[in-house]
């Protein structure tokens, strides 16, 4: 929360540029928003949604020493704060979760923000779960993005749930400056290599990747409805 205002002013700034609020979940010792804070925050023009948020335990446990789920309840907390924010000003959510599938899913579920009781739904962005999870999420009515890593020769678990993934419930990114696609791997990712992501569902599904590039498009203005009345 503490750099938003500088965030803010770069979507202001240029005309293809959008912002989210919200609080990552390996984040600690910064500023804690109340659904109030988010709320404002995601009145501002340019502001699209809430996040990201969620859980990540593999960061937690793998990185920061060891520690059990029981002691990130913190995480699952500040998780249900997004929620309810997002709930409350009728914005989609980006969701992270990694190592966290079932707490993920189990908090989406208490807090009642899947299909009709929360319509605005979202995107489980940079997805690496497995099939159930996307399965799970699509019912949820989310979006499910994609990132470089389906390129990696070793995704093959990934690539077949960019398979499962119909084409109007996906989003390509970049999550810059990490996860290049091949060729690139290894390099500070940008947004000119998304271009290599799609080229790979479009393997997956068969199509061109002209196409992947114009349906991942239209949903993007479709789930993040204030990008889409400001083109109009």
């Amino acid at each position: 929360m503490e750099e938003f205002p500088l965030v803010h002013g770069l979507a202001m700034r240029y005309e293809n540029f959008w912002a989210t609020v919200g609080v990552h979940p390996d984040n600690e010792e910064v500023q804690e928003p109340d659904v109030a804070a988010l709320v404002a925050a995601a009145s501002l023009p340019r502001v699209v949604a809430i996040g990201e948020t969620g859980l990540d335990y593999y960061q937690m446990a793998e990185r920061k020493g060891g520690r059990s789920v029981a002691e990130m309840e913190w995480q699952r907390e500040r998780f249900r704060v997004h929620i309810r924010a997002a709930r409350s000003c009728g914005l989609p959510m980006v969701v992270h979760t990694r190592s966290a599938s079932d707490d993920t899913l189990g908090i989406l579920r208490d807090e009642r923000a899947t299909g009709d009781d929360h319509p605005a739904g979202g995107v489980f962005h940079c997805f690496t779960e497995t099939r159930e999870v996307a399965r799970t999420a699509l019912d949820f009515g989310y979006y499910v993005s994609f990132s470089g890593i389906i390129t990696f020769k070793s995704a093959t678990e990934l690539r077949d749930v960019v398979r499962l993934v119909p084409l109007d419930r996906m989003l390509i990114e970049t999550d810059s400056p990490y996860l290049a696609p091949v060729p690139f791997r290894g390099k500070t990712n940008e947004p000119s290599y998304v271009p290599w992501v799609a080229k790979t569902i479009a393997e997956v599904h068969g199509v061109s990747p002209e196409v992947v590039g114009s349906m991942t498009s239209e949903n993007f203005h479709r789930l993040f409805k204030k990008t889409e009345s400001a083109a109009a």
